[in-house]
């Protein structure tokens, strides 16, 4: 079963203690790429967020979002005066290299992360409760994930079913063509005046055939094209194998190209390399 790399999910939790909201984002990705943003307090939890991800999504860029509001009059506050002095410092040596640059004020001091602590909240149970809250969401994106994949294994088996009928109509045209090519060596031979021996006449016109032989490149892309629809009801990331399968199926559409003799069998290429291109465009977001 193929799976998207593009879902979304949020979820929320509210309690005594005040109110939590988690969102997951995920694009695609060449690679598994995690990003956080988590309220300082709450920052610990970033290393067991990271390790589930890595556990349960092999492909795209996730970005996890945390918001953490405490309840009105559930807290007090402190200033951490280790965290302010270390503060004073570090705006102390910025003032001794730029001495024109404006100092923060009070309030904005206040914000920096760590200079107040909330005191009267049991913090491991609002972490327990984000951790719930991240599994839950984590949950959900994954099942967006699954809902997004088979929308796009739909559209992948379509082109398929339409690359498998240029296919059979290339197929068709052979005969059509090497009596084409027959004809035109004869009435070229009769415009000149030139009269060919029988068996060299034969020799030629299996001269033509030979390089207009599609054979081999029609059996390899329906055997690509069969691959395809194998790789999509497998299990795990199976992107970057039907990304290489695109790779192969437009390789055999461009030999049947420049073996295209009459303005049916290029028509028919140039519409197999449409299809295959739409099918690379929604591969690249499949995990």
């Amino acid at each position: 079963m193929a799976y998207s790399m593009t879902a979304f999910s949020r979820q929320t939790r509210d309690a005594d203690w005040g109110s939590l909201q988690l969102e997951l984002r995920s694009v695609n990705q060449r690679y598994l790429e995690p990003h956080f943003r988590l309220p300082d307090t709450l920052r610990d939890l970033e290393p067991a967020f990271r390790e589930a991800m890595r556990r349960r999504l092999a492909r795209g860029k996730v970005e996890c979002s945390l918001r953490f509001d405490p309840a009105t009059g559930g807290e007090t506050l402190s200033v951490n005066r280790q965290r302010l002095a270390e503060l004073a410092r570090a705006l102390h040596e910025v003032r001794a290299e730029l001495p024109d640059a404006p100092l923060p004020d009070a309030l904005a001091l206040l914000d920096h992360p760590g200079v107040v602590d909330a005191r009267g909240i049991d913090l491991d149970t609002v972490k327990q409760a984000a951790r719930a809250l991240f599994d839950a969401a984590l949950d959900d994106l994954i099942d967006g994930r699954a809902r997004e994949g088979e929308r796009l294994a739909e559209l992948i088996q379509q082109r398929l079913d339409a690359v498998r009928v240029q296919v059979a109509e290339v197929r068709g045209l052979m005969p059509t063509i090497l009596e084409r090519q027959r004809t035109q060596l004869t009435e070229r031979l009769d415009a000149l005046k030139a009269e060919l021996d029988p068996q060299r006449l034969e020799a030629e016109i299996a001269l033509l055939a030979q390089k207009a032989d599609v054979d081999e490149e029609l059996d390899r892309l329906e055997t690509h094209v069969t691959e395809v629809e194998r790789q999509l009801k497998q299990k795990g990331p199976v992107g970057r194998r039907l990304d290489f399968l695109m790779q192969e199926l437009n390789r055999e559409a461009n030999t049947l190209s420049s073996k295209a003799v009459v303005a049916e069998s290029t028509r028919c290429a140039v519409e197999l390399k449409v299809l295959i291109e739409q099918m690379r465009e929604q591969i690249q977001n499949i995990e």
